[in-house]
């Protein structure tokens, strides 16, 4: 909303009045504008005057299928250990947005990615520790580098570090 006193943001006011002035500059053309926003309560009266913004559709936050679907889609690219049950975290996620649940699983990937450098590190540390030493200390150093996979564990402390984005009271 504009501020409407001198004490507002002046650069907001007049990003508001542009929008204005090109929603109504579309006229009667088959043009449809459509806004987002998770705050309706600030919404500038003047967006929902009749032939601008009229009419509000509220998205209710994303049911349990919803958000299962969110989790795949989001993971669909990503290596996941098989344990990890999606199903679980979809009904343990109740409330969050889709947003909220692709912070979550990013925040997982990134947790695998740095255990699996930090793993990576200590095998080099060890292979220059063992280079003076015998080939057989070496053999256990020399494993195979496997894929890094998101494991339960990782979105468990993901879980735990996020925060959901609409508190009660917003919805």
């Amino acid at each position: 909303a504009r501020s409407g006193s001198s004490g507002g943001s002046e650069a907001g006011d007049r990003v508001m009045n542009q929008i204005l002035a090109e929603i109504d500059a579309v006229g009667q053309k088959n043009v449809f504008v459509i806004g987002a926003t998770n705050r309706p309560d600030i919404i500038d009266p003047a967006l929902m005057r009749p032939g601008r913004l009229d009419q509000l559709i509220y998205i209710p936050m994303p049911d349990l299928e919803s958000r299962l679907s969110i989790l795949k889609a989001t993971l669909r690219k990503s290596p996941i250990s098989s344990d990890v049950d999606l199903d679980f975290l979809a009904a343990n996620t109740e409330k969050y947005t889709g947003a909220d649940l692709t912070e979550i699983c990013q925040r997982a990937a990134k947790m695998a990615i740095r255990e699996n450098i930090e793993r990576d590190m200590e095998r080099e540390r060890l292979k220059a520790e063992n280079a003076t030493g015998d080939d057989d200390a070496m053999d256990d150093v020399d494993e195979p580098d496997p894929v890094p996979e998101i494991t339960p564990s990782h979105f468990e402390e993901a879980v735990r570090a996020s925060r959901r984005s609409v508190s009660d009271r917003d919805l």
